[in-house]
């Protein structure tokens, strides 16, 4: 098929389009700048220099592609993540969740798009009731905690968009928190390196549930999801959620790090903000029991247990 990338060389798309390419798929990788033509190629894929909020831009891209699938893997999260300003931390990774699917949806209705795929997230978005972990039949979070409002919402608006889309099998995958080469948590990443200073403390009881999954395993997955996915929500995660009060400690001794301080979650929530205090102390993690049956896909890092121990060792 002809697939294309937006967000070609993200830390998914650098995972993501050798595999394409790799299978016999003939991949168009969109790229915001112009310099980044040559890495594009260099990862097998045919360069296109687009802004996917510019509507008129992506338009002429998906049609002069003609794509038979489209992944969207648009987020802005490089840098520094500012958990005490959530919604601005993800101010234009929201857009893109929003205008910029809206952009990429409509370019793509004139032509005859077997499949549209986009990036979602299981780290935050379920209702923080109930059991520690859930389901895509689950309930979404009915009231976010404020500072998370604005984000959220944009997941929920991505979903539903693509989801919604009758003209094409609209696949959205929520994947774990990313961990591996070119993430956060990768041996000089910038979680892995406030791990070994001591600057990511363990709030309260730790008693939120996440869940992981390597990047190279994800991007698997969205191969699956682009050759045979059917329309719906995958959750994309490892075989083992867990406690912030059980990885934590675990991801900082495979850092070479001292345990994480601990702190009150009164103390944690004035100094990092309701975010930091919500996602320590109340998320829900995912299971993948759907994505492994419809999707046939199988994670090599069955868990974060042995996988951070080879992703963020110095």
């Amino acid at each position: 098929m002809k697939v294309l990338v937006a967000g070609a060389t993200g830390a998914m798309g650098r995972q993501l389009v050798p595999r394409l390419a790799a299978n016999g798929h003939e991949v168009v990788g969109i790229t915001r700048s112009p310099e980044k033509r040559a890495a594009v190629r260099a990862l097998g894929a045919r360069p296109v220099v687009a802004d996917a909020l510019d509507a008129d831009e992506i338009t002429r891209a998906v049609q002069d592609a003609e794509p038979d699938v489209i992944v969207h893997q648009l987020t802005a999260l490089a840098g520094s993540l500012d958990l005490r300003h959530f919604d601005r931390t993800f101010e234009l990774t929201s857009r893109l969740r929003t205008e910029g699917t809206d952009n990429l949806l409509r370019a793509a209705r004139d032509v005859g798009l077997r499949r549209f795929v986009a990036q979602s997230y299981a780290g935050s978005p379920f209702a923080r009731t109930g059991g520690p972990v859930k389901s895509e039949d689950d309930p979404l979070d009915p009231a976010p905690a404020a500072p998370m409002r604005q984000a959220l919402a944009a997941i929920r608006y991505l979903e539903q968009a693509v989801t919604g889309a009758e003209w094409t099998d609209g696949i959205v995958l929520r994947y774990g928190g990313f961990y591996g080469p070119g993430t956060s948590f990768s041996a000089r990443g910038e979680s892995t390196e406030m791990l070994r200073k001591r600057k990511f403390p363990l709030v309260g009881d730790g008693s939120g549930v996440w869940s992981f999954v390597h990047i190279e395993d994800a991007a698997d997955a969205t191969v699956a999801a682009v050759e045979h996915g059917r329309r719906g929500v995958y959750n994309i995660v490892d075989d083992d959620p867990a406690p912030v009060a059980e990885w934590l400690p675990a991801a900082a001794e495979a850092a070479g790090a001292k345990p994480p301080l601990r702190v009150p979650r009164w103390l944690g929530r004035a100094v990092a903000g309701e975010a930091a205090a919500v996602m320590m102390t109340e998320v829900r993690g995912a299971s993948n029991a759907k994505a492994k049956s419809e999707l046939g896909w199988e994670p090599r890092h069955a868990s974060w247990r042995a996988g951070f121990e080879e992703a963020v060792a110095a």
